[in-house]
Order: C-alpha cells, then sequence, then structure tokens
C-alpha cells in the first residue's frame, strides 16, 4: 500500500504542485499541478525520483485520466535567465494552476517556498512529493513532460547527450559543453562549467 496521504486538510480541494529541472543547465523548468479525488488510490504513486522512467511513463495516462484537474507549464530558459530559477518555478507553479478546470482551495508545494497565488492558500510541504499523493502526481507529470521535451530538443543538439542527461550536469554534458561551446536553449545566467575544468576529465 501507497503510504502516501491523500489529503492536507479534509474537506478542501487541494492541488498539489511540483516542478522539475531547477538544477538543469539547459531546457525549461516544467511545473505541475494536480487535483486528485479523495478516494484516489495507487500502490505505485511515490515521489518521481524514487521511481523509474518506465513507472513514471505508466503513471501519467493514470493519473491524467483519473485526476479531477491538471495543469503543466512551462518557463523557458530565456525567462529563467530574466527571473531567476526560484522566481521561474514559482511562475511555472502559478501557470499550471492556471490550467485547472476546478478552482483549488489550497495549493500543496513540494518545498519550502513560495510565492502567493492570488486567492487560493497554501502550504509548504518539505519533500512533500515523498508525502502527499497529489504533490507526487504533480512530480510526475512535470518530470515526464520535461524529461519528453528534452528527449526532443537532443535531436538537435545530440551533442550535448541530452536524452540521457535531460540538460542536467554531468560530466559528459559540461565536456560537449567545453568541446561545442554553449546553445540557445543553455541558461547563460548559470554557470555551465565548473572553475576546475580538468575534473571533467578524472574519473
Amino acid at each position: 500500500m501507497s503510504k502516501l496521504l491523500p489529503y492536507f486538510k479534509k474537506g478542501k480541494v487541494e492541488a498539489g504542485c511540483d516542478e522539475a529541472g531547477r538544477g538543469c543547465l539547459a531546457g525549461p523548468v516544467v511545473a505541475a499541478a494536480v487535483i486528485l479525488p479523495k478516494n484516489f488510490k495507487n500502490d505505485l504513486l511515490n515521489d518521481s525520483k524514487k521511481l523509474t522512467e518506465a513507472q513514471r511513463k505508466k503513471l501519467r495516462p493514470i493519473i491524467e485520466k483519473e485526476a479531477i484537474a491538471y495543469g503543466v507549464a512551462f518557463v523557458d530558459e530565456k525567462e529563467i535567465d530574466q527571473i531567476n530559477i526560484l522566481n521561474a518555478s514559482f511562475t511555472a507553479m502559478h501557470r499550471a494552476v492556471d490550467q485547472l478546470s476546478k478552482r483549488p482551495e489550497l495549493l500543496l508545494i513540494d518545498g519550502n517556498r513560495f510565492n502567493p497565488y492570488p486567492k487560493i492558500e497554501h502550504e509548504c510541504i518539505i519533500k512533500g512529493d515523498g508525502k502527499y499523493l497529489s504533490i507526487a502526481a504533480a512530480s510526475v507529470l512535470a518530470k515526464t513532460y520535461r524529461d519528453d521535451f528534452m528527449e526532443k530538443l537532443d535531436e538537435e543538439f545530440p551533442m550535448y547527450d541530452w536524452k540521457q542527461n535531460k540538460g542536467y550536469p554531468t560530466k559528459k554534458h559540461r565536456r560537449a559543453i567545453l568541446e561545442h561551446g554553449d546553445c540557445k536553449y543553455h541558461r547563460k545566467t548559470f554557470r555551465l562549467l565548473p572553475e576546475n575544468q580538468l575534473s571533467l576529465f578524472e574519473d
């Protein structure tokens, strides 16, 4: 049985919110907001980081079918560079909430900070994607939508290995930046290369 909790406050319409891609060097940050029915059950659902890619792909259509409402929103690398990654994460969450066909009364936010959404209460929950079903569902949608997007970008710039690393700062990704330079999808305000570039070639 899933150890995740079905709700934070009984009797309120709650939307779980989470994002994916904050620590990446390239591509968008993606957020999702999900309202699940109170009787939703799924033994597999958990924090997306604890699931395999195959498990996340299996869960996505179940979440989309059974959710009362869900929204997924992107903030691209140019906007991230303009407003910084923290604000971009909050903006993506706000845009995901904007898409919900039912208005929630409470937002459950994964993390410890949030910019309040107009006229909706929120609760910040550290590691909430491992505690509440709706946040876990949002984490799965955000991660799978972002991964799919990065795999498409990989077709345009295969040298960065985004199909595998999804834009995260792996050694292979950073070695490619060193060799080829950055591209239009890289976040220019991020440190794309470490200070000690020789470390990229050490095992």
